[in-house]
């Protein structure tokens, strides 16, 4: 071990603080420490020759801003809880994402939405299914999680619970999108129509489904993993898929990594895949990118199309999905953004 004398460490000291000083930005690298973040907004049908570049720039303008809002708060030393809200929150408002703003509607031609968040330093969680009202679900899963002897709260308790502790709430006429309502009406179209006339509406896995998610790794050393979602378009009234489902579509343990899926829900939440991701690492030995392949295969045996975004203890990530795209982002080594949608 190399000891340092108290003038080396004054001179350390002293060349740090210059470089703040002068605005240079103290790399993770040299801290010891590796502040990592990735986002998603969703997998799916996803077909570059079907997005226009005007449409295409949107997307990877609300992923860009998702991932600034989490780095901001990464960089000054931030924890990665604050971090996942905060990008998530950001989809949620941007309605070209199917969370929040850009939700989709029910059978009924309701908005029901669903969120979950999960510390990997405590395994403390919370997550909220089916509300109507919430601006941010995102923000009252960490209520739950922080403000409850509870994991999961639904519906009207949920939103009861919203208001008693000052959450911002808004008249449903708010989640209102017209490309929603388009793709809701086009589903309604197909199902009157009957097996004969329903090929003349094509239905995107992209118009059907959808989930917004972040994962990160703080300064500490500490894991976080956040999901919010509309659900599918057109879904009974009460169904809740795999996001708001701690170990389905959220899971985070500072032992191994942080997940947040996005897919088919039923899927998800059968092959348990946010949890197998952290299991197939720990009991197998497994790197997180082997076993998030291997936990989404899981998913995608049993019929579940989608894909998952991971961070694990070291700030390494994993992206994988089975489909032809998935919305993504995530900071490289150097601090920069890497934006994509394709395969």
């Amino acid at each position: 071990m190399v000891k340092l004398t108290s003038l080396a460490i004054h001179c350390l000291a002293f060349a740090l603080c210059g470089m703040v000083a002068h605005g240079q930005e103290i790399s993770s690298t040299m801290t010891g420490q590796k502040i990592q973040l990735a986002v998603h907004g969703g997998a799916g049908t996803i077909e570059r020759s079907k997005m226009t570049p005007e449409k295409e720039q949107e997307y990877r303008t609300g992923l860009e801003n998702a991932l600034r809002a989490g780095r901001e708060i990464l960089q000054r030393g931030g924890s990665s809880l604050d971090a996942v809200e905060a990008a998530v929150r950001v989809l949620e408002d941007d309605p070209h994402f199917n969370a929040g703003k850009g939700s989709v509607f029910t059978s009924a031609g309701k908005i029901e939405m669903d969120a979950a968040i999960m510390d990997g330093k405590t395994l403390a969680a919370g997550a909220v299914a089916g509300i109507e009202h919430v601006r941010n679900p995102i923000v009252l899963a960490r209520a739950v999680m922080e403000k409850s002897k509870h994991v999961m709260m639904v519906g009207a308790g949920a939103e009861k619970f919203a208001k008693g502790h000052g959450i911002e709430t808004v008249d449903p006429k708010y989640f209102f999108t017209q490309d929603r309502w388009d793709a809701f009406q086009k589903i309604k179209a197909a199902e009157e129509a009957g097996a004969d006339g329903s090929k003349k509406f094509i239905i995107s896995d992209a118009e059907r489904h959808g989930t917004v998610g972040a994962v990160a790794r703080d300064s500490q050393g500490n894991l976080a993993a956040a999901t919010s979602t509309g659900g599918t378009t057109n879904k009974l009234p009460g169904r809740v898929g795999d996001s708001p489902v701690i170990g389905a579509g959220t899971y985070a343990d500072n032992a191994t990594c942080a997940v947040s899926c996005t897919g088919d829900g039923e899927f998800f939440i059968r092959a348990s895949v946010a949890h197998q991701v952290s299991v197939l690492m720990e009991l197998r030995g497994m790197s997180l990118s082997e076993a998030a392949e291997r936990a989404l295969a899981q998913a995608e045996k049993l019929g579940g199309t989608g894909g998952l975004i991971a961070v694990d203890k070291n700030g390494n990530i994993a992206l994988p999905f089975n489909t032809s795209g998935m919305y993504r982002g995530h900071i490289r080594e150097d601090g920069k953004f890497v934006i994509e949608i394709y395969k």
